[in-house]
């Protein structure tokens, strides 16, 4: 998933707690953040389920690509975006796309629709502005705030590792745990604490 778990679950809450009660009245806070981090994640997944999908087809096709000398990177891009054009997936890479944010821009605004949908049909919870394109702008506002500063918590994290006296390279075990590591360093720095 491009964004982390524990990550996806603090966009929630902090989603929730800026929504109410100016915009939102709920009598369980978690409950409604719980929601809204189903839907954040099952959107993030489906772009992954899509990857593993075309990773299984390559490997059908391995030894065919082998022969003919073909390129796996290559042939999983071709395959992804032909699925991507066939089932009209919205790219969650910002990266692929453009952006200078992990997720794309399309995909974020996907993603507030998603979640003012949710909204609208919860019986949890009232929608104290009757605007729900507002409400959804809002929602997209924090979770663009909330996405900038995550993606320079990551390049800061990915820079320390980097900056290492030895190489240590991208993939590994070690790069994994200090990513992890530095990541919650700098996401403190920022005053943000993903146990809250």
């Amino acid at each position: 998933m491009l964004l982390a778990r524990e990550f996806v679950a603090y966009t929630a809450r902090q989603l929730v707690r800026k929504l109410t009660p100016g915009t939102i009245e709920t009598s369980d806070p978690d409950l409604v953040a719980n929601k809204i981090a189903e839907v954040l994640t099952e959107e993030l997944a489906v772009e992954d389920r899509l990857n593993d999908e075309v990773r299984d087809l390559l490997n059908q096709y391995s030894d065919y690509m082998r022969r003919e000398g073909v390129s796996y990177q290559e042939m999983f891009r071709r395959i992804k975006n032909t699925l991507i054009s066939q089932r009209k997936v919205i790219r969650a890479s910002g990266r692929d796309s453009g952006d200078a944010m992990k997720l794309s821009r399309d995909k974020v605004t996907d993603m507030s629709h998603k979640i003012i949908d949710m909204l609208r049909k919860n019986r949890e919870l009232r929608l104290r502005n009757k605007d729900t394109n507002a409400v959804r702008l809002e929602i997209l506002r924090i979770m663009t705030e909330l996405l900038q500063a995550e993606d320079k918590v990551d390049r800061a994290a990915r820079q320390k590792i980097r900056s290492q006296k030895r190489e240590i390279p991208e993939g590994s075990e070690e790069w994994d745990l200090l990513l992890r590591r530095y990541y919650a360093e700098e996401l403190k720095k920022l005053g943000i604490d993903l146990a809250r």
